[in-house]
This record gives C-alpha cells, sequence and structure tokens, in this order.
C-alpha cells in the first residue's frame, strides 16, 4: 500500500480514472438478483470482507510512506468471481478508509495495484484451467491458487516500483538480483495463504468456490454393474 505523500496529483488522478470505471463495471456485471436471493453468498461477500479487512490492518508501516501486508485476492476471486472480488476488495478499502488507515486521494491508485491486478491475474489463470478442462485436482490447486498468487505479489511489487520510480521517489538498486531476491521472499508467502485457502475450500466447502467445478473434479467414479 502506498500513501499519498509519494505520488503526484496526476498520478492520484489517474489513479481514479483508470479505478472508477473499472468499479462501475464491476459493479453493474455483479450478480445483484443472485446476491440478494442467496444468504450464502451475502455471508461469503461479508465474511471476505472482514477477512480482507483484517489481513490489510496485518501489516508493516514504514516511515517512508509504504506499507506491506498480504494481498488475499486470488482466494477472493476463485471464491466470489471476479464483479463481487472487486467489490469486496473495494468495500474492505472503505472500512479501511474509515478506520483512518487508507486516505481517500490514493484509494483509486491502491486500488489498481491492489485490487484490480491481482483479480485480473487470477480471473485469467482461473479461465485458463477451465479451457484446459483438466481432470486433476492439483492442477486447480496449483494454477489457480497457489500460482496466480505469487504472480501477484511479484507484479504488484513491481507495479507499486514503477510508479514510485516514476514519481521520481524510488531508485533501483545497482544489484537487480537482489531486487528479485525480494520478490520471491514476498512471493511464496503470499502463494502458500492463498493456495492453503483454496486448498480448504475445495477440500470441506468445494460448493463455494464460484470458480470450481465439482462434476469434473470430484465427480463419483464410474461403476459397471455388469463386472461388480
Amino acid at each position: 500500500m502506498i500513501a499519498s505523500m509519494l505520488l503526484n496529483e496526476t498520478t492520484l488522478l489517474w489513479g481514479w480514472l483508470l479505478y472508477g470505471p473499472m468499479l462501475f463495471y464491476a459493479i453493474w456485471r455483479a450478480p445483484w438478483v443472485e446476491l440478494f436471493s442467496d444468504n450464502r453468498r451475502q455471508h461469503l461477500l461479508l465474511g471476505t470482507v472482514l477477512v480482507l479487512c483484517i489481513l490489510w490492518l496485518m501489516r508493516r508501516d514504514f516511515p517512508s510512506g509504504l506499507s506491506f501486508h498480504f494481498i488475499g485476492m486470488t482466494a477472493v476471486t476463485l471464491l466470489l468471481d471476479w464483479p463481487l472480488a472487486i467489490l469486496a476488495g473495494f468495500i474492505a478499502q472503505l472500512a479501511l478508509l474509515t478506520l483512518g488507515k487508507q486516505e481517500l486521494n490514493v484509494l483509486g491508485a491502491n486500488g489498481l495495484i491492489l485490487i484490480i491486478l491481482p483479480v485480473f491475474i487470477a480471473h485469467c489463470c482461473a479461465k485458463a484451467i477451465e479451457r484446459l478442462q483438466p481432470e486433476n485436482l492439483f492442477m486447480y490447486i496449483f494454477f489457480s491458487g497457489f500460482f496466480p498468487a505469487a504472480l501477484t505479489a511479484t507484479l504488484c511489487i513491481a507495479s507499486g516500483s514503477l510508479l514510485l520510480w516514476a514519481n521520481g521517489i524510488y531508485q533501483f538498486p545497482p544489484w537487480i538480483e537482489d531486487y528479485f531476491g525480494m520478490l520471491l521472499l514476498v512471493a511464496f508467502p503470499e502463494a502458500f495463504i492463498n493456495g492453503m485457502a483454496v486448498t480448504a475450500f475445495v477440500v470441506f466447502k468445494p460448493d463455494w468456490l464460484e470458480t470450481f467445478n465439482y462434476s469434473r473434479y470430484l465427480q463419483a467414479p464410474w461403476k459397471d454393474d455388469n463386472h461388480s
């Protein structure tokens, strides 16, 4: 998460100009009829908002204006699908804004990095797996949970660094391999948290995952009555 003091007015404005339309598009595409008629979906949405708030509050704030915390949007996207995932992330941002842990003018820029980018990565990976139609459950868990979460952490750190570099704040280290080493240290725990959450949902509550094909991965084995 980036503080507003690190970004100029133009960057803050563009953050809102890009984040705002994407947010309204997600609200327009959200399944409101199913949401209001299904108590389970309502509880899942509110539950994910609460978990995101707790996850984003468990962070390390630096005097420079940067904050490091887990993202968690990969599991949220698989759980709610992308429109409600973006909405859940936005509500969590508003909650942090109310608590004084987020600034209104930088909400757009942070939303692009911490919500839109992770949801886009998770959605693309889930769609790619669905097109391949694998029957191996491990393929779904790894390539929809662990892999996109690691990729999300890497690209979010890289995007934030590029944004600060464009604003004249951050200078890349002369030993670039140290920078990539830091990315790996951040990517692994993010992948572990999201991957284990997806694994738990697959094992205990697969029907909660909107992107999970229950009939393909967990269908009963075929039996031939003539040979039983």
